[in-house]
C-alpha cells in the first residue's frame, strides 16, 4: 500500500491512515488520502494496468486498502466511454463522448464510492454506519454493507425516488424517510453519530468515498490513451465525483503519466438548485445555502455541499465553469440521447448534455474540442421521468401505415 497519511483539505493538518477519522479535528474540513507518488512512480508502469482485470481494483496502488482481502466487490466494471457520433454531428460537436456509469453494479456511479468506502470501513473494523442520501448513494452503500456484514442506517427525503428506497430495504438497511431535503436528513444522521456511535458516512465526512469516485478520472485518462479531453462536464450535487476526477488528474500528473494541461471541468446544476453556479458566477470560494431547492434531477438537489470549496477550486484551477440548466432542458436532452444514441440516461446525466449545448452555443466549447459528458446512472432508476401514453390497439387492429 502506498498511502502515507490523511490530510485536511483546508488547513493541511495530517492524520495517520489506519484508524477512523471523519472531518479535520482542527477546522472541520474534509480529509483527503495522500500517497507516496514518488515511490509509486518508480515501481509501477501505466502499461501494466491494462493487463489487469477490468474493474476499479486494477488501480489498487492508488486506492486506500492495506490488505486486498478486505475488498468488498459486487462486480464493478470499467464503464464505457461511448462516442456520440450521430448526436454530436447533429448538434455541431466533432468529438462528443459519454462515460456511462449506469453499467455499475447498482446502476450508478455511487457503486464506486461505496465499494471503496465500505471496503475501508471493513478493514478499519467498523460495525455500523449512518448516512443521509438523496437515494442512490444510500442504495449503493446499503448493498455493499450487506456484502460486508456491516449494519447500515439510511435517512433520505420522503420524496426520493422509489427504487433506491426498495434497494435499501431489500438489502436489510434500516431506512428512515424525512419530510425535507438531504440537509434535513443530515441533521438526523449527525445526532445518531453523536448519540449512538455510528460511523458518519455522509458525503466527504469520511475520506474514502472520494477515492472510489476518483477512478472515473483514472479510467477516462486510460481510455483516451493518456491524452486528456478538452472538457469534462459533471452533474454536481455534493460534487464528490468532480473533486475525485480532479484529484485523479493531479496524481496522474505527479506520476508523469499525463501532461500539465488539464481538461476544463464543468459543474452542471439545475436551475432549481444551483448554489455552486451562483458562487462561481460571483467568484466566491464557497457557496451559500440554496433555499427551496427543487429539481427533477433529484440526485443533484444539494442546497449546500460540504466540499463546495473543493469543487470551486477545481473549476478555478482548470479554467472551468459552472452552468445551471432547466428541468425542461434536462428532460429534452434525456429524450435526445435515447432517440439518437439509444442511451437511457438518468436526469443528472442528461443535464450535462443540456449544459454542453448551451456552452457550445456561447462559444465556450468549440466544435473541434473533445468533450466528455458524465452520465452518473441508468435512467431505469428514474422511471417517473418518462411519461409514455402510446395509443391502445383493439384486438386484431394494426398500427396505421407510415405511423410512428
Amino acid at each position: 500500500m502506498f498511502v502515507t497519511h490523511l490530510e485536511c483539505s483546508r488547513c493541511g493538518v495530517t492524520y495517520e491512515p489506519e484508524r477512523l477519522h471523519q472531518l479535520c479535528a482542527a477546522c472541520g474540513a474534509p480529509l483527503l488520502v495522500r500517497y507516496d507518488l514518488a515511490k509509486l512512480r518508480g515501481s509501477l508502469n501505466k502499461d501494466r494496468w491494462v493487463q489487469r482485470p477490468a474493474n476499479l481494483w486494477r488501480y489498487h496502488e492508488l486506492l486506500p486498502l492495506r490488505e486486498p482481502e478486505h475488498a468488498v466487490s459486487l462486480g464493478e466494471v470499467i464503464t464505457p466511454l461511448l462516442p456520440l457520433t450521430r448526436l454530436g454531428n447533429a448538434l455541431g460537436f466533432s468529438r462528443l463522448f459519454l462515460k456511462d456509469e449506469g453499467l455499475n453494479p447498482g446502476g450508478t456511479f455511487k457503486s464506486r464510492g461505496a465499494a471503496v468506502g465500505v471496503s475501508k470501513a471493513k478493514e478499519l473494523g467498523i460495525q455500523k454506519f449512518a448516512m443521509p442520501t438523496n437515494g442512490n448513494a444510500g442504495a449503493a452503500w446499503a448493498l455493499y454493507a450487506a456484502k460486508a456484514g456491516i449494519e447500515a442506517l439510511i435517512v433520505m427525503p420522503a420524496d426520493a425516488p422509489v427504487i433506491p428506497r426498495g434497494e435499501c430495504s431489500i438489502a436489510g438497511a434500516r431506512l428512515y424517510l424525512v419530510d425535507g431535503l438531504i440537509s434535513d436528513a443530515g441533521k438526523i444522521v449527525a445526532s445518531l453519530v453523536n448519540d449512538q456511535g455510528f460511523m458518519d458516512a455522509s458525503t466527504l465526512k469520511e475520506p474514502y468515498r472520494i477515492e472510489g469516485k476518483k477512478t472515473m478520472g483514472l479510467e477516462i485518462a486510460e481510455q483516451l490513451g493518456w491524452e486528456l479531453p478538452d472538457v469534462i462536464l459533471y452533474p454536481t450535487g455534493g460534487g464528490v465525483g468532480l473533486i475525485g476526477i480532479y484529484k485523479a488528474l493531479i496524481e496522474l500528473r505527479e506520476l508523469g503519466w499525463i501532461g500539465e494541461k488539464f481538461p476544463r471541468l464543468v459543474a452542471v446544476q439545475a436551475e432549481g438548485c444551483a448554489p455552486i453556479v451562483k458562487a462561481w458566477q460571483e467568484g466566491k470560494a464557497a457557496s451559500e445555502f440554496w433555499e427551496n431547492a427543487k429539481t427533477i434531477a433529484f440526485g443533484i438537489t444539494v442546497p449546500k455541499a460540504l466540499g463546495d470549496f473543493l469543487v470551486l477550486d477545481a473549476l478555478y484551477k482548470t479554467a472551468g465553469c459552472a452552468v445551471a440548466v432547466s428541468d425542461a432542458d434536462i428532460i429534452a436532452s434525456q429524450g435526445q440521447l435515447a432517440r439518437t444514441e439509444g442511451l437511457f440516461v438518468c436526469p443528472e446525466g442528461a443535464a450535462t448534455l443540456a449544459a454542453a449545448k448551451s456552452l457550445l452555443a456561447t462559444g465556450w466549447i468549440r466544435p473541434e474540442e473533445r468533450v466528455v459528458l458524465l452520465n452518473t446512472g441508468t435512467g431505469l432508476k428514474y422511471p417517473e421521468t418518462v411519461r409514455s401514453t402510446p395509443p391502445v390497439l383493439a384486438p386484431g387492429e394494426s398500427p396505421p401505415a407510415g405511423g410512428k
